[in-house]
């Protein structure tokens, strides 16, 4: 399950990149919206995704044991992640001058970094409370084959 969703994530990046999150072609005026929101999915699965990978490795390490702290830490990492992208893409938009607009793909609406955390923290809310029964599942298995194979 974790492959299948960082190769959807791959894809979104790869369209996005592609297009510029500003012009992907289905997104135009989605929904009678004024701005491409492509990008806002790309930002929902920058904390989706990352979510269940932070999960994942605080579980095989045993960094955690509560589950209610485990989510916490999750959530702080995902936001982290989403935090540190806004603050590259205002550097990368300094150095290129001219080009910021373009490059932010802001397209016009002041609170774009703060709504793009903002779902990036829906995103990791979302995962944690569709998926982890299912992860938790593929673990137990995976954990069995370890022991399996350790024998």
């Amino acid at each position: 399950m974790l492959y299948t969703l960082i190769l959807i994530h791959c894809v979104i990046l790869m369209i996005g990149g592609h297009y510029t999150y500003a012009e992907v072609p289905l997104f135009d005026g989605l929904f009678g919206a004024e701005r491409n929101n492509y990008d806002k999915l790309g930002h929902f699965a920058q904390g989706f995704v990352p979510a269940l990978i932070a999960r994942e490795v605080l579980i095989r390490k045993q960094v955690v044991n509560s589950t209610a702290w485990r989510n916490v830490f999750v959530v702080c990492i995902c936001l982290a992640f989403s935090a540190f992208y806004e603050l590259i893409e205002w550097w990368v938009a300094l150095a290129s001058g001219e080009d910021a607009a373009a490059f932010l793909g802001t397209q016009g609406y002041i609170w774009d970094t703060q709504s793009d955390m903002a779902l990036a923290l829906l995103g990791a809310i979302v995962c944690l409370m569709s998926l982890p029964r299912w992860h938790d599942k593929q673990l137990r298995q995976l954990e069995r084959q370890h022991k399996t194979i350790d024998l």
